[in-house]
């Protein structure tokens, strides 16, 4: 038979088990963090000197790739590594060291040049790799433990980390060592990033699905009527009846009828919601002047902005409309809730 004393002593030992893991799992953190402002303080102009070469070798002017290359756990950062340097206008592709040396060492080029991750510094593999690209006259970058390993040597440029005590208490499992790369091939992806003068505009080009390349993506880019096209202003004199005897066939209507003055300038709005409302109380509606009737100096966006700005304006004025126009404040455009719905900006 259970008795209470029993279940309680257990879920006691649960409760200490839970308090033991959490207090490990602070620990790590915390003994990682710490290794990562010991390997930010003894960077030199080392790490400095690579991303000029990278640079240097993967520019605008220059056709070279950076070549990523490592075995086991830094391999799998340096894949990593290679994407966040793909995403941010570096061109570079991940090599393994063994599949290079059974034929995928056509993949590199002689303008190249080559990162090599390794704690220890003495991958078998990876050594031979880089004897092969060097005889090609490929430049190499490292990133390990000590500059006297064989990597360290054998790299034009080593970025030493130094001794890093891992987190796992036997001290066998990459993990510190692993945080400490990724940290630093970081540092190279943000300093290459910075002398690309890589942009946000940039950044929008190379993550078109991405909810961060959305959220950079110009209301030019989302319009979906625009001026000439499937969009026309209209004189803020004429009645409403003849703005909405308008032929817009051949795709969908606007939600609204924007408005200009003599010189083509924004004046007005007059939306699908004012008329629904309005012909209620107005039977002569239809044929009074626009400029009686419509909404005066509308919010508006310019069409270099981003979709994201268009989006707040929408939300913070509940509105399903918004005219878009050029420095002169002459209409370009119009953005409608609706384009902006597909790229779950609006929900």
């Amino acid at each position: 038979m259970r008795t209470s004393s029993g279940k309680s002593r257990r879920v006691s030992s649960t409760a200490r088990k839970t308090t033991d893991l959490l207090a490990a799992a602070r620990q790590v953190i915390a003994s990682e963090s710490a290794s990562l402002r010991i390997i930010a303080d003894r960077l030199d102009s080392r790490i400095a000197l690579a991303m000029q070469a990278i640079y240097g070798q993967t520019g605008l002017e220059s056709p070279g790739v950076l070549v990523i290359s490592g075995l086991g756990k830094s391999g799998l950062a340096g894949q990593r590594i290679s994407a966040s340097f793909a995403s941010t206008g570096t061109p570079s592709h991940f090599l393994h060291p063994v599949e290079a040396l059974h034929g995928d060492l056509g993949r590199v080029r002689r303008q190249d040049i080559a990162l090599f991750l390794s704690h220890g510094g003495e991958t078998d593999e990876l050594l031979q790799l880089g004897n092969q690209l060097k005889a090609m006259g490929v430049k190499i970058i490292c990133i390990t433990a000590r500059q006297s390993s064989s990597l360290g040597k054998l790299a034009e440029i080593c970025i030493e980390m130094g001794s890093i005590e891992e987190a796992c208490p036997l001290q066998l499992a990459p993990t510190t060592s692993i945080t400490c790369m990724n940290a630093i091939g970081d540092a190279l992806v943000l300093g290459v990033m910075s002398l690309r003068k890589f942009s946000a505009e940039d950044f929008a080009a190379f993550h078109p699905a991405g909810s961060l390349g959305r959220k950079l993506l110009k209301v030019s880019e989302v319009m979906g009527f625009r001026t000439g096209e499937n969009f026309y202003p209209v004189s803020a004199a004429w009645t409403l009846r003849q703005a909405l005897a308008m032929d817009h066939t051949g795709g969908r209507r606007p939600g609204a009828i924007v408005l200009v003055d003599n010189q083509n300038r924004l004046t007005g709005i007059f939306t699908d919601g004012d008329l629904r409302r309005g012909i209620m109380l107005d039977s002569t509606l239809l044929d009074k002047p626009l400029h009686a009737v419509m909404t005066v100096n509308p919010r508006c966006i310019r069409s270099d902005a981003l979709a994201s700005e268009a989006m707040a304006l929408l939300n913070q004025y509940r509105i399903d409309e918004l005219p878009v126009v050029d420095a002169r404040r002459r209409p370009v455009g119009l953005v409608d809730v609706q384009d902006l719905v597909p790229l779950r900006m609006i929900a």
